[in-house]
């Protein structure tokens, strides 16, 4: 039979801080890496439903039981996933204005996968992978969206007998 599961009250919910700061710093109106709204919010809303979409997939088809033995969905670690892939997104929009939120993020996101280790949710090794699929996806979200939406260059320079316009695509 089951144990009763332990409630995780810290990861539960710091694992969307990171992803809900990306967002509240762009309603602020904190400039952000990328510029275009719609690739914005593609990379953060693409981030997490190919993360989550990931974990799930791994979930269903591994088995892997808990420590605490109340089922078996502990691996890949879905929490660290969310923490991870929102931590890199702030990372990567709001990085340039100051380590501190890159290291605001990833302690974030470290504090939940501590979490889940030490309430017996998952072993180290959930954690971790669940922080890489949730980095790798953000990655493969960034790459992504640099191909769905090419950024457009424009430059133009004067000499003293011709106008030059350069666009690249």
């Amino acid at each position: 039979m089951a144990q009763q599961r332990k409630t995780d009250v810290v990861g539960d919910a710091l694992q969307y801080v990171p992803r809900a700061s990306v967002l509240v710093l762009r309603l602020c109106g904190v400039e952000s890496k990328t510029k275009n709204d719609k690739e914005y919010f593609a990379r953060t809303i693409g981030s997490t439903v190919l993360s989550t979409g990931i974990v799930w997939g791994l979930k269903s088809s591994i088995n892997s039981w808990r420590p605490d033995h109340t089922d078996q969905r502990s691996f890949p670690s879905g929490h660290s996933a969310m923490a991870f892939g929102g931590a890199h997104l702030l990372h990567k929009e709001y990085g340039q204005h100051s380590p501190w939120i890159s290291i605001g993020g990833y302690a974030v996101a470290t504090t939940v996968a501590v979490s889940r280790v030490a309430r017996d949710r998952h072993y180290w090794y959930d954690v971790t992978a669940g922080a890489a699929i949730g980095i790798l996806s953000t990655e493969l979200v960034y790459f992504s969206t640099k191909k769905l939406f090419p950024h457009k260059e424009t430059t133009i320079s004067m000499g003293s007998d011709c106008l030059t316009v350069n666009v690249r695509f």
